[in-house]
């Protein structure tokens, strides 16, 4: 069985409401439907009420409109002699009405019994149309929910009223239709659920029928983000838990009543939430299931307007037991409904957020209950700051994650709104804070961003390698941080260094200028794990874990690190270049724990290759080809081949001036290049492996295979004949070799030497510099060229410090 409860708009028109037929028809096994009065129905029959009250004879207008959009629908529902038929069942239910409300009028009272029983004839009149559309058995809500009242609300009895329905069970067929909202009281009196109440009344039948599902269906396609009408980038919620669900109603969002979760939840029955105009989009679904390890960690963000902060303020408070007794029972006395509490943890102030409405109703039971203590001053002070809002962040996911609520108090800090008060219980399901009315759309956009996103900053670094470009990095960090303090407020502090085998620390900071001696003369033992489990250990805020080595035993410790909260800047190509579920996880750890993980010295050194790519994907283009020359060792051996200069010979050369590695087979194997172009294909979108990459070596893979360097040096003479031919043949055809990567729409890629002409870009290609052509989207005809040194310790080095700062800066 399930249960499946329509709105108001739902049932707003004909037209919908053979919407909601197609639904129920739809839908298999034994149904139950609960409706709501149409759309604004019950806001007219409350407001004629009140004018018939107040002496007001316009309220037979309002009357006779309400009659008149039922008998319209009922003529466009129904064929003749049927809708006269029908029209003739309700005639006694609108005599009914305008006795009442007649009633009312001469006596020109309006009783809250008067008031529930006007109240809910939307219900009753929909209910009986809908039901005789849908073929239904109609049930009279009103004889098996009872209610009883309780601080001035309706509550419903649900041990009577689980009881009635147990007797109904077996007599349900398979389309039964209730209305939603009313009830009666314990004297059979009409009473109502109040705001919402359709969404409960189909919570209750669910649990009382034991239903394998509750469905929601509104006008909207589940639980938002974020309120849409603010944030116009706010998306539908796939999952919530229960827990979720009410937070995120209780805090304004309107998708559901708050507590048409708890008879569900007591029984474990889903709520999916769905849109009668969008039937087949997913909508959300709330069940018991709490932490979903791939889920965000905050799902919505609600916020309530037209609220007031009041704050009781006094030394005489703390230490006294029961005055928030006292304050909860007074406000209770006055049904005022506190919507946050937010205590000192000194007890000399509790601040409660109210309705703007009840101020002063709050205002006058609080000194009346504490007229003792403000008299002898106890009490100092009830402040009351109007026009405020809450803003509610609520997520399962929260539980034990570190860096939320500075997150999330950071970035609306940042942004000019003031909190004034915050809540967060054990559970850390939810932070709730105050801010003023006027800042709730840049407090919401600020949050959505920040998440589904002292004079200075301060980075601490951690660096792994000393070597040429570590050695650089460090230089450069200690020639610029006065400069970086001045000009950018940003403070970097080297606290921990790491060499092969040896590494030293300094919380408060190393010295830059002499750290590399530091380590090779004080340097305790431990390997890059142990390195890791210090920078965890040391827990320092804003870490960051700077990666100059080219091991893949450093490039092993990111995914940990990440989930530790520390950024990871990396000039390490072979964790981005390895398997394609490495590389994603990385980056979605990355993202999930709001940390950075930056890379872009792994393809141009210091040119910037990957954030043009990356600028390009987030505003929308496509990326439809990339063609490349990304090694300057290559480069540089293809350029400066000439008769008097053979290969082998221009290779020496290039490992003596530090253009190759200290093996120069490792650059002509391709592997470099390879690494390389799977980044960019990554970056631009496209999930490649090493193994989708078309490779040519460089020079024929025997010579790579040779035993030793030296043994190489020697036979690769024998290829010095053959690439001075090559050569000679593309200098004739007025053309020139480069060594490029190059990948298409389709996904594919290559990597190998081809020849250019001078209308080709590479073709004026110097030195060991680098090339890379982008086509998109809007990049077609003319390709987005980035060129410029893509080689060398010291660009390599600037690369990586630009990265540090992005970390602070983004």
């Amino acid at each position: 069985m399930k249960v499946l409860k329509f709105g108001g708009t739902s049932v707003g028109s004909a037209e919908n409401i053979a919407k909601v037929k197609s639904i129920v028809e739809a839908t298999q096994g034994p149904v139950v439907v609960v409706v709501s009065a149409i759309g604004g129905i019950t806001d007219r029959l409350i407001r004629a009420a009140r004018m018939a009250g107040d002496g007001n004879s316009g309220y037979a207008s309002e009357i006779d409109y309400i009659i008149s959009i039922h008998q319209q629908i009922i003529q466009s529902l129904f064929p003749d002699p049927s809708s006269n038929a029908i029209q003739m069942e309700l005639l006694p239910m609108f005599d009914e009405l305008k006795s009442i409300i007649k009633g009312v009028f001469l006596t020109r009272e309006l009783t809250d019994k008067s008031l529930a029983g006007i109240s809910g004839f939307g219900e009753r009149l929909s209910s009986k149309i809908i039901a005789e559309f849908l073929g239904a058995q109609w049930f009279d809500s009103r004889l098996y929910i009872k209610s009883y009242v309780e601080y001035g609300r309706p509550r419903a009895d649900l041990h009577t009223t689980y009881k009635l329905l147990a007797e109904l069970k077996n007599r349900l067929g398979n389309l039964s239709l209730f209305p939603g909202f009313i009830c009666s009281n314990a004297q059979n009196e009409n009473s109502t659920l109040g705001r919402g109440g359709s969404d409960y009344t189909a919570s209750i039948l669910a649990s009382a029928f034991e239903a394998q599902m509750l469905e929601i269906w509104t006008d909207v396609d589940g639980f938002m983000t974020a309120d849409p009408k603010i944030i116009s980038r706010a998306y539908c919620i796939k999952h919530l838990s229960y827990a979720e669900a009410m937070e995120l109603s209780h805090f304004g969002a309107k998708v559901i009543y708050p507590p048409t979760i708890l008879p569900v939840y007591q029984k474990n029955i889903p709520i999916t939430i769905k849109n009668t105009f969008n039937p087949n989009a997913p909508g959300t679904l709330i069940d018991g299931v709490k932490e979903i390890p791939e889920e965000r960690q905050i799902k919505g963000i609600s916020s309530i307007k037209n609220v007031a902060l009041l704050t009781v303020q006094g030394i005489g408070m703390v230490g006294v037991s029961g005055i928030a007794m006292r304050l909860f029972a007074s406000l209770a006395e006055k049904e005022v409904n506190v919507i946050l509490i937010s205590q000192a943890s000194s007890e000399n102030s509790i601040s409660i957020v109210i309705d703007s409405r009840q101020t002063d109703i709050a205002r006058h039971a609080i000194e009346k209950e504490f007229k003792r203590e403000l008299d002898e001053r106890q009490i100092s002070n009830i402040n009351i700051d109007d026009e405020m809002a809450v803003v509610a962040i609520v997520g399962e996911n929260m539980k034990h994650t570190t860096g939320m609520a500075g997150l999330l108090f950071n970035s609306v800090g940042k942004n000019g709104v003031n909190v004034y008060a915050i809540a967060q219980g054990a559970s850390e399901l939810n932070i709730s804070f105050v801010i003023k009315e006027k800042d709730i759309k840049k407090a919401l956009n600020v949050i959505h961003e920040a998440f589904f996103l002292s004079d200075y900053s301060r980075l601490n670094l951690f660096i792994v390698g000393k070597g040429t470009v570590g050695s650089k990095l460090i230089h450069k960090i200690a020639t610029q941080r006065e400069k970086l303090i001045k000009n950018n407020s940003l403070k970097i502090r080297v606290v921990g260094l790491a060499g092969r085998n040896t590494m030293v620390f300094d919380k408060d900071g190393l010295n830059p200028e002499n750290v590399i001696e530091q380590l090779n003369r004080e340097g305790i033992p431990g390997n890059v794990s142990s390195f890791r489990d210090r920078i965890i250990e040391m827990n320092l805020a804003n870490s960051v874990f700077v990666d100059c080595s080219a091991s893949e035993d450093v490039a092993a410790l990111y995914q940990s690190l990440l989930e530790a909260n520390v950024s990871v800047v990396t000039a390490n190509k072979i964790a981005s270049s390895s398997s394609f579920a490495t590389y994603r996880k990385l980056k979605e750890t990355a993202r999930k724990k709001g940390v950075k993980f930056f890379y872009e010295t792994n393809v141009g050194a210091g040119l910037p290759i990957i954030a043009p790519i990356n600028d390009l994907v987030r505003s929308g283009e496509k990326i439809l080809r990339l063609e490349a020359v990304l090694s300057g060792t290559l480069n540089y051996i293809v350029n400066t081949l000439s008769e008097d200069q053979p290969l082998s010979q221009v290779i020496i050369d290039a490992k003596e001036k530090g253009f190759s590695e200290p093996d120069p087979r490792i650059d002509l194997s391709g592997t470099d290049v390879v690494r390389k172009a799977l980044i960019l294909a990554r970056e631009a979108g496209y999930p490649l492996e090493q193994s989708d990459v078309e490779v040519e070596p460089f020079v024929p893979q025997s010579y790579l295979e040779l035993p030793s360097l030296e043994l190489f040096m020697e036979k690769i003479k024998e290829m010095d004949a053959l690439f001075e031919d090559r050569r000679k043949k593309a200098v004739a055809n007025n053309k020139k070799l480069r060594y490029a990567a190059q990948m298409t729409a389709d996904g594919k890629a290559k990597v190998g030497l081809i020849e250019v002409d001078r209308m080709h870009p590479f073709f004026d290609l110097e030195g060991s510099n680098n090339i890379v052509l982008i086509w998109s989207e809007h990049y077609f005809e003319h390709p987005m060229q980035i060129k410029g040194y893509g080689a060398g310790a010291d660009v390599t080095a600037a690369g990586v410090l630009a990265d540090i700062i992005k970390v602070a800066n983004v």
